[in-house]
């Protein structure tokens, strides 16, 4: 199984139009306070640009989940990605599937999952989201048999290699990793890609 691929905290609508060019499965809207924060209106303006098959995901931290159906609506999103200390209740009323991001540091992570009925899916990331931050990848190995695993966090064409080998996720969030002077760079994400679509999972 090769893992799909996600390109988080795209910006313009110019980067939209770069990113439909290549094998991609996810973007990423980023509504949380971040360089990479945009708004409504332009992630409207984003998703109508963006090619059909490309699965629009709104990007939140604590906010509301009323808010967040919301932007939802207006936005046309197809996901959102939940990284703050929402509950399963609180996951539970959104409109759209949710990925609930949780920051690795131990082992102890694994003990809340079971607890998130309402959820398609987890992101594990390091907590320093867009930070080029990795974390210990063997703390999920094996995850990915009993839950949906979108694996984040400091990944890059340099590493990703090993890193779909040790956690065999179903998705691969990728944000800083492909930028350059904190831009996207078509030669970064191009060459994540091959290296993502060049290495099969056994």
């Amino acid at each position: 199984m090769i893992p799909k691929i996600k390109i988080c905290g795209l910006k313009t609508v110019e980067q939209i139009v770069m990113a439909n060019q290549y094998d991609i499965d996810y973007v990423g809207f980023v509504f949380a306070k971040s360089k990479r924060q945009i708004s409504p209106g332009q992630a409207r303006d984003m998703k109508k640009c963006l090619r059909k098959d490309i699965k629009a995901v709104g990007v939140f931290v604590d906010t509301p989940i009323e808010e967040v159906n919301e932007i939802v609506r207006y936005c046309s999103l197809d996901m959102v990605q939940l990284h703050g200390n929402e509950n399963n209740d609180q996951c539970a009323k959104s409109i759209v599937p949710v990925w609930k991001a949780l920051s690795v540091k131990d082992q102890e992570i694994l003990e809340v999952l079971p607890f998130y009925k309402n959820v398609t899916g987890f992101v594990f990331d390091s907590g320093s989201g867009g930070t080029g931050k990795t974390f210990s990848w063997e703390l999920v190995n094996g995850i990915s048999k009993d839950y949906f695993t979108v694996l984040a966090g400091g990944l890059n064409a340099g590493n990703i290699s090993e890193a779909i080998k040790i956690v065999s996720p179903h998705v691969v969030d990728v944000s800083s990793g492909v930028e350059t002077n904190g831009e996207k760079d078509e030669k970064k994400i191009k060459e994540f890609i091959r290296k993502v679509k060049g290495y099969e999972i056994r």
